[in-house]
């Protein structure tokens, strides 16, 4: 059983990935946190990310279609 301070922490650590462009450790931390494979963790990010977009806009340093530049799944 995952304690639930430990669930919070880790949400922020990935949000705070996503928003910094660490798309790959964030999705290692997905996994990790969620147990899941690949396609799900995938699915995952890409909803948090859309959320953050909306709620922590400014915070991103690049447009959304500059934001997977690079990054290849």
């Amino acid at each position: 059983m995952v304690h639930t301070g430990v669930v919070s922490d880790l949400s922020g650590a990935i949000d705070d990935d996503i928003v910094a462009r660490r798309i790959v450790p964030a999705i290692i931390k997905i996994r990790e946190l969620l147990g899941c494979g690949i396609p799900a963790a995938l699915d995952e990010f890409q909803q948090r990310y859309d959320r953050l977009r909306v709620e922590r806009s400014d915070e991103f340093t690049v447009s959304p279609e500059e934001y997977g530049h690079g990054i290849y799944t």
